[in-house]
């Protein structure tokens, strides 16, 4: 029996912001064996002090979780079966490098997160341990302690699958342990279904939080959302390109269109009235208002190098970098009228 099948498998969760905090509690609220690993030292301060809280749109609950700080890892003495990461992109490898050796011989490493971070997991921990995932919910964390989801089970939405087809057969396993948050489908090409979450992170993470407002106002001032979907239509050249097939997504029916620029506004569409409310902050923009940095290059800039390497251009999304790395260092302000700077770019790409 391989660790997956223990009826108590011991869980890490790697990362426990917004998401991770989330989605942790409802593993212990369950009543799995998980461990928290935390970057954030207040925030493991405050939940040892008073469990995680998790508020959601109907309803709140707090649960006590053990949590450790990072420096406290090295302190771990039984091994992880399953480790959820759940750290953004550019922090996945040296994570993986840090839990790699308290991971069960036969433990396998799951990836919630943006972005093609299945290989770099891949690349640490071995293909055969590698279970790559799509996660979309929405959530925001502004204190120690507190975490706020936007979405409850019904509307949240996981899909996972192996990188090695020797493991795939394990995936449902842990498929299961993760219905206990949210609905999760399992598929054979988990790199296709990354790809078209990509595609929908292209288009509204970094573009919506260049002008610095809730993702569905920024689908509404004017010019952004031309600005956003060419943004998804590059990125699904780009994933096209790169060997991906166009697959259904977050609950989507099977794919009726040949169109994928059709498919491009059809999933965005379906993000924007069903996975988001009205208030809602793309992670991007909850970053750069904490004063972090965004995942710029592992969404947007991944379109850019793809497409670069098919010998193809990626005006927009080229662009969207290009403003988002001049608000980071501080060249140009965090602003609504930034919209400016990227529906001038629109105009060159697709004049009227």
């Amino acid at each position: 029996m391989d660790q997956t099948q223990k009826a108590s498998p011991r869980i890490a969760f790697l990362g426990t912001g917004a998401q991770g905090a989330s989605i942790g509690a409802d593993f212990a609220a369950a009543g799995h064996d998980v461990t928290f690993i935390e970057q954030w030292p207040e925030h493991v301060e405050a939940i040892r002090e008073h469990g995680i809280t998790v508020n959601l749109p109907t309803r709140s609950f707090n649960v006590r979780v053990p949590v450790l700080h990072l420096c406290q890892v090295a302190e771990v003495k039984v091994p992880f079966d399953i480790v959820f990461i759940v750290v953004k992109a550019y922090d996945t490898k040296w994570a993986c490098q840090l839990i790699e050796p308290y991971l069960a011989a036969d433990g396998l490493v799951v990836g919630l997160q943006n972005g093609m971070t299945h290989e770099d997991i891949a690349g640490i921990v071995g293909r055969e341990r590698t279970i790559g995932a799509v996660i979309e919910i929405a959530s925001n964390m502004w204190v120690p302690g507190t975490t706020n989801r936007e979405n409850d089970h019904d509307t949240s939405w996981f899909a996972m699958g192996a990188l090695d087809p020797n493991t795939q057969d394990r995936v449902e396993a842990v498929a299961d342990l993760l219905r206990c948050t949210g609905t999760v489908e399992v598929t054979d090409d988990i790199r296709s279904a990354k790809w078209m979450k990509l595609v929908v992170n292209a288009a509204e993470l970094i573009p919506s939080a260049i002008i610095d407002m809730p993702l569905a106002d920024a689908a509404r001032y004017p010019g952004m959302l031309d600005v956003m979907r060419e943004a998804g239509y590059e990125a699904m050249r780009a994933a096209l390109a790169d060997g991906s097939k166009i697959v259904p997504i977050i609950g989507m029916p099977p794919i009726t269109t040949n169109d994928p620029e059709r498919y491009v506004d059809q999933i965005f569409e379906m993000v924007l009235t069903t996975f988001s409310s009205q208030d809602t902050l793309t992670t991007s923009l909850q970053d750069w208002r904490k004063g972090r940095r965004a995942e710029i290059k592992e969404v947007n800039g991944w379109v850019v190098d793809i497409l670069a390497a098919h010998g193809q251009a990626a005006p927009m999304n080229e662009r969207v970098v290009q403003v988002a790395l001049e608000i980071e260092t501080g060249k140009i302000p965090l602003e609504r009228e930034n919209a400016s700077l990227l529906v001038e770019t629109l105009r060159t790409v697709r004049p009227q």
